[in-house]
């Protein structure tokens, strides 16, 4: 297919935001580094530090125990580096391969110490963003073929928002709004605050001059119509079961994009997706992924300095 001048600038804007993204991902996972080690290391590790010979080196690697989407490697090589400069991490895996039980991630050489050190908070962070995009490959992989997109919600762990986030679309998912400034979807307290839903909706075409898109949360049919009347971008359905939302999607009759929320799960998502719906949000993705299993395993290297006197 040839390329045009405009699909060609397109594709270059796109890529310099993805750069300016992953730019402000890097940084704000750099200051969760920091913060974590500060927690595990305090003053200092102790056992280590009694243990450990000063000087002496080491190689470590860094083993799947299970079958994973590897996600945040990029922050486990970030705290080896921040407890030691020069610590060597070479990656055998890069976010988003399938790693199957017992191979290798990553390889790390450098001053022992400073690899205990820094062992958990590495395979905490690698550990719980594989996880979220393990299960969100799982959830993806049951929609396949149907349309229908599987979205994550705001339902993370205090301050790792943007890298839980960054997991899920590792595993395949798209992210939903980041926060409560960049999109607009009116629940059910906002009805119950502005009175119907119709005023909701009024309220905030005055606020923002009718330019912003907007989803309406919805729990029945009666509010399905109301949404419609008030022309809704998105018409979230609550809660509903498959029966209510084959019902819902022809009263809707492609006037608003149409997502589903609320009891969904591995064993549910495919009916709901046959059903027509163009997004599925998934708490579940985030706020209980379980982290899966990765270990660290030690080679002492055969030369070492004195020990500590």
């Amino acid at each position: 297919m040839k390329t045009t001048k405009k699909s060609a600038k397109k594709a270059a804007v796109s890529v310099k935001r993805k750069d300016r993204e992953m730019a402000g991902l890097y940084k704000y996972a750099g200051l969760l580094v920091k913060t974590a080690l500060a927690e595990d290391v305090g003053a200092g590790d102790i056992t280590t530090e009694a243990i450990v010979p000063k000087g002496m080196t080491g190689t470590c690697r860094i083993v799947a125990d299970e079958k994973m989407v590897l996600a945040g490697l990029f922050v486990a090589e970030m705290v080896f580096t921040e407890m030691d400069s020069k610590i060597k991490f070479k990656a055998k895996h890069k976010d988003g391969d399938m790693v199957l039980k017992g191979e290798e991630i990553a390889v790390i050489k450098g001053s022992l110490s400073s690899l205990l050190t820094a062992e958990r908070v590495a395979l905490n962070f690698l550990q719980r963003l594989s996880g979220i995009s393990t299960l969100t490959f799982e959830f993806v992989s049951k929609v396949k073929g149907t349309g229908a997109k599987v979205l994550d919600t705001r339902k993370t762990t205090p301050c790792m928002r943007s890298l839980e986030k960054y997991a899920v679309k590792v595993g395949g998912g798209v992210n939903h709004r980041t926060g409560l400034y960049d999109y607009i979807l009116i629940k059910d307290n906002h009805i119950k605050a502005a009175g119907t839903l119709a005023e909701a909706v009024e309220s905030v075409d005055k606020c923002y001059g009718g330019g912003a898109p907007v989803e309406v949360e919805v729990t029945n049919l009666k509010e399905v119509k109301e949404a419609i009347k008030s022309r809704a971008d998105i018409i979230m359905l609550d809660n509903m079961d498959t029966t209510k939302i084959k019902r819902a999607i022809e009263v809707i009759d492609d006037c608003a994009l149409v997502e589903v929320s609320g009891g969904v799960n591995l064993k549910t998502i495919k009916g709901i997706a046959a059903c027509g719906v163009d997004f599925i949000s998934v708490g579940a993705l985030t706020h209980s992924a379980p982290s899966v299993d990765i270990s660290m395993d030690v080679v002492i290297d055969a030369r070492k300095t004195k020990r500590r006197g």
